[in-house]
Parts: structure tokens; C-alpha cells; sequence
């Protein structure tokens, strides 16, 4: 290896963030080249952990280091959120014991990169892709620092908007029940944003339905009369019982003790 190579090298490690995945597109925007890059790896400084993806040898990384990748260096707006987002700031205590997925969430048409589609498996991924704030993309995302890596991650606030809109096919009822009513400190000026710029009836009115349920603070700062909540009945669940003020189906049995 040359004097210049190794010197590219050198600075390439040291200034490597701990814990993340750094990709191949990166790398050559840099001036690394791919022959350059398969060096590194069979001189066991570098991994491959998939194609156009790799770590440190030795370093220890996990699902956020490759998410900080695709944001900070591929540019795609994927974030993590839902139940998620929510565990992480704080509210887990009401979910099983379990390890849970990591839910990500990207634009209708959106891809993940093929590498973190391998690596779905081991992180326990799920991905997402929805128009629920088009028309406000960014709304609600906030950064989140994991190790000396930053990422967007949904706020509290918009994550309850995309629990709900996995209800009910990947998120119970019963546990977004669980979640909302540990929601007690939401800031009710975003909360209203949210869902002025939210694209789903449905998951307005179970919104609603279940803030007003656990009768949150922040709900009565809330301007109803702005929030279009549509017309005729949404079912949530088949078999359960129609609330007449938000027109959805829910169980039967929810909130019943």
C-alpha cells in the first residue's frame, strides 16, 4: 500500500463515527474506489455487511448506525416511528417485556437500500411507507442522538398519529389503548398541526376518540371545529360498538376494566 493510500486510510478510520454503517455511494464521494474499498476489506479493516454498506471491524454497530447512513449519507427520508419512536422517548413501560421491531417509515414509493433490506432480519425491521403527511414531510420529526450519531425520529405527538395508523392490522387496539393513555404531556399547538396535516380520517378520529377517553389535558386546547373528521362511519374493528361522536367501530370491551 502506498504512503498516500495508507495515509487515506488512516484519516478514513480515525475520523470513522463509532457505531455506523458507511456506504459504498459515501465512500466514493470521497475519493475511495471500489478497488480500493475490496483492499480494505481483505486486509480486515473494513466489513461488508451487505451491498454498498459497511462498518468498522471491531466496532460495534446496530440498526440506528445503518439508519444514520441512509439519512446522513444516501439522503432518504426514512425515520423511525410508531411504537418505536415512542419506546424511545420514554413510554415502553407500557408494552411487554418482549423485544420489539424497529418500525421505519418512508414516503409511498420509497426503498430501502438493498443492504438494510438484508439486514432487516437481524435488526428486526419493519418499513413503512405511507402518505400520512404528504403534504408535511417533516412535521413532527425531531433529532435523536445515539451514540455520537443523530438521526430524525418522530416526535411523541406525530408517532401516536402513526401507531394508530397501523391499527388494525400490525398494531393492536387494545395496546395503542395502553400507549395513548400514557400521553399525557403532548404539546397540543403540534398535536393540532399533525392532524390538520394528517391524510387519514380514520386515524383523526381514533385520535380523538382516545384522547378524549383518557381525558388528557392537552385535549381540551384542542380547536375540534379546524380538524376535518369526514363524513359516515370508519370501522377499526369488525363486531364492536359504533361511538356516535367520532363515528368509528372500536371494540366492545375497550377501556372496559
Amino acid at each position: 500500500m502506498s504512503i498516500l493510500n495508507s495515509t487515506k486510510l488512516n484519516n478514513l478510520l480515525v475520523n470513522w463515527q463509532p457505531g455506523a454503517v458507511y456506504t459504498a455511494a459515501w465512500l466514493s464521494s470521497q475519493g475511495f474506489s471500489s478497488s480500493a474499498i475490496a483492499g480494505y476489506c481483505q486486509s480486515n479493516w473494513l466489513r461488508s455487511i451487505g451491498r454498498g454498506a459497511f462498518v468498522k471491524v471491531g466496532d460495534t454497530y446496530d440498526w440506528s448506525g445503518g439508519l444514520w447512513a441512509v439519512q446522513q449519507q444516501l439522503g432518504l427520508a426514512i425515520h423511525p416511528g410508531a411504537k418505536t419512536a415512542l419506546e424511545l422517548a420514554g413510554y415502553g413501560h407500557f408494552l411487554p417485556l418482549e423485544r420489539q421491531s424497529v418500525m421505519l417509515f418512508g414516503a409511498t414509493g420509497m426503498k430501502l437500500p438493498h443492504w438494510l433490506r438484508q439486514q432487516a432480519q437481524v435488526w428486526q425491521l419493519q418499513y413503512f411507507t405511507t402518505n400520512l403527511f404528504a403534504q408535511a414531510p417533516l412535521l413532527g420529526l425531531t433529532e435523536r442522538r445515539f451514540g455520537d450519531l443523530s438521526i430524525n425520529i418522530s416526535t411523541p405527538e406525530r408517532a401516536s398519529l402513526e401507531m394508530l395508523y397501523l391499527v388494525p392490522h400490525t398494531q393492536s387496539v387494545e395496546e395503542a389503548w395502553l400507549l395513548m393513555e400514557g400521553l399525557v404531556t403532548l404539546r397540543p399547538r403540534l398535536v393540532q398541526s399533525l392532524l390538520g396535516a394528517c391524510n387519514s380520517i380514520k386515524v383523526r378520529r381514533l385520535f380523538l376518540y382516545l384522547a378524549e377517553q383518557h381525558q388528557h389535558p392537552w385535549f381540551e386546547r384542542l380547536d375540534l371545529s379546524a380538524i376535518d373528521l369526514g363524513v359516515g362511519n370508519r370501522s377499526i374493528v369488525s363486531g364492536g360498538r359504533l361511538d356516535p361522536k367520532y363515528q368509528i367501530t372500536v371494540p366492545a370491551n375497550l377501556g372496559v376494566n
